[in-house]
């Protein structure tokens, strides 16, 4: 099984909210058609990741603050260089993808969705993105910079990225590749995103890259 299949549920599931990653209006309203939102807004031509209102929390990710403090941490006070981040950033992107298998939910806890820090047995695509996010803030990034963000992909599917804020704009850390990509180069559809000013909250995208 490939990790794409394994990370992505179809958008008529997310409809159904089996995924809990948006609401049931929102996932009818794509699979009706307003895949196109994105792609009629400017923000695909910002380097940033455009922020809408404030939004519930995927269903999986709820309990996540509780769970994980430093998965919601405010900004600290210690600083590198930007070209220092970006070298962290790529070596935790390939070391986490490398290391980790992928394996379902369903297969490993015997429900459809669960936010958690891959097992022995190894995690799905929110679970890669949380390792990731941890392992960058204990090598000192600042976890302000580090967002997770639920989207449909190329195929239109559920997944979910780890998003670095850099100086420069927002780089998505995937699991399905080991490049470190411009948000907009990666033909996702953002959904919801950790408020960067808040990220024990999160906001609703919307947007095509």
């Amino acid at each position: 099984m490939t990790m794409k299949r394994i990370c992505s549920g179809l958008v008529a599931r997310a409809a159904k909210a089996r995924t809990g990653w948006t609401s049931a209006g929102a996932a009818l309203a794509l699979a009706v058609g307003v895949l196109t939102f994105g792609a009629d807004a400017s923000a695909a031509d910002s380097a940033f990741i455009p922020g809408d209102a404030a939004s519930p929390p995927p269903t999986g990710a709820r309990s996540l603050c509780a769970q994980y403090s430093w998965a919601c941490a405010p900004k600290q006070a210690i600083h590198m260089s930007s070209d220092q981040e970006m070298k962290l950033v790529k070596q935790i992107n390939r070391k986490v993808n490398a290391s980790t298998r992928s394996v379902t939910d369903q297969s490993q806890y015997k429900t459809r969705e669960l936010w958690a820090l891959p097992t022995n047995r190894g995690g799905d695509c929110e679970d890669f993105a949380l390792l990731k996010k941890r392992d960058l803030i204990r090598a000192g990034l600042d976890p302000s910079k580090l967002l997770i963000a639920t989207v449909l992909d190329t195929r239109r599917n559920a997944h979910a990225v780890l998003v670095y804020r850099s100086s420069q704009g927002d780089l998505v850390l995937d699991n399905l590749t080991n490049r470190v990509k411009p948000w907009s180069s990666t033909r996702y559809l953002f959904l919801r995103m950790q408020n960067p000013q808040q990220p024990n909250g999160w906001v609703g995208v919307y947007t095509s890259s």
